[in-house]
């Protein structure tokens, strides 16, 4: 799959978009794990024109990321237009816009999904956006606003014919959250639709090889995205690719290497926020690192009360000694 000047080569697996979940450092674990592109947290246009810190700080970056995209949301053409520009001074390889969170917080003042109920606006702010910039522009969205407004073939079209260079479909509608199980036949259709050319990229429920497999096989995308079973679980981008190229499915890590990338994870979001912000904001993920390990509940809540680097390090390098988790 190639968008702009960018190729992911054959079957490319993403890392999804998150919001206070994938800062620079998940973005990189993600990638010294496999994953062929990583986006930002999504961020907001409004913000970014009235030159929020904490907002511009999300699309700061590294070269180790690459290839990156940049995510903004909002529903003013302008505001997106200039946030687009903004963004765009970054150098990324894509601006991605947002038209399909479902959060509350954003749904409600229009933005995200929630222009899924006003497609003539979404298309005139991608319109804006594409004009704005010479980076390719790509759309991440949802099938529909709720079951009896599943648009999202009509949507494609038009997105496309204002100058999108890829989309992603995530199978639920905004009414579904993230409840439910992923439709893929609507993203089978958009991929099938004769007058789509530009690449279409799955998202929703993928949380294994075989299910990757699956989709890329019965539905025909370009690419499958990664979200929510990425979170403590940076290996399932070699896990899925393994097993696209070879139809094996990788061991899983036993305790010593979940303990030595969750460390490297840690010590990468210190390094970029500092100790106490690094330290609050990676409580997160220790769940999803240490899922399934016997007892690991009391041991976290250890966790989450520590205020120092050290102290994290040495809980679990006595958890290692004491513990067999992955060896049965």
């Amino acid at each position: 799959m190639i968008i702009g000047k960018t190729d992911l080569g054959e079957f490319p697996v993403l890392l999804a978009p998150l919001e206070d979940i994938t800062d620079s450092a998940f973005r990189n674990i993600c990638r010294m794990h496999g994953a062929d592109m990583v986006y930002t947290e999504f961020v907001s246009s409004e913000a970014l024109v009235r030159s929020a810190v904490k907002s511009s700080n999300k699309m700061l970056f590294d070269n180790t990321e690459r290839p990156v995209g940049i995510q903004i949301f909002g529903n003013n053409a302008d505001a997106m237009k200039n946030a687009a520009i903004l963004a765009a001074e970054n150098n990324p390889e894509l601006i991605d816009i947002n038209f399909g969170c479902p959060v509350r917080k954003v749904a409600m003042k229009g933005a995200g999904a929630a222009l899924l109920q006003n497609i003539p606006l979404m298309v005139a702010i991608t319109g804006e956006v594409v004009k704005a910039v010479s980076l390719p522009v790509t759309v991440k969205t949802r099938i529909g606003w709720d079951e009896n407004s599943k648009v999202i073939v009509d949507v494609a079209e038009r997105l496309q014919d204002v100058g999108i260079q890829a989309i992603t479909i995530h199978g639920r509608t905004r009414a579904q959250m993230y409840a439910g199980v992923a439709d893929w036949t609507l993203i089978g259709e958009v991929k099938n639709n004769p007058r789509m050319k530009k690449p279409v990229i799955g998202n929703g429920d993928i949380d294994s090889g075989p299910k990757a497999l699956e989709m890329f096989s019965q539905f025909g995308v370009d690419a499958i995205m990664i979200g929510r079973a990425a979170i403590g679980n940076p290996w399932i981008f070699n896990d899925i690719k393994t097993f696209l190229q070879n139809r094996r499915i990788n061991p899983l890590p036993d305790l010593s290497e979940r303990v030595s990338v969750c460390l490297t994870h840690l010590n990468l979001a210190i390094e970029k926020k500092g100790e106490y912000k690094g330290i609050i904001e990676m409580r997160k993920h220790y769940a999803g690192y240490f899922k399934g390990l016997p007892g690991f509940k009391k041991v976290r809540m250890d966790i989450l009360t520590q205020k120092s680097y050290i102290e994290i390090k040495n809980i679990l390098n006595i958890l290692i000694s004491g513990n067999s988790f992955g060896n049965h």
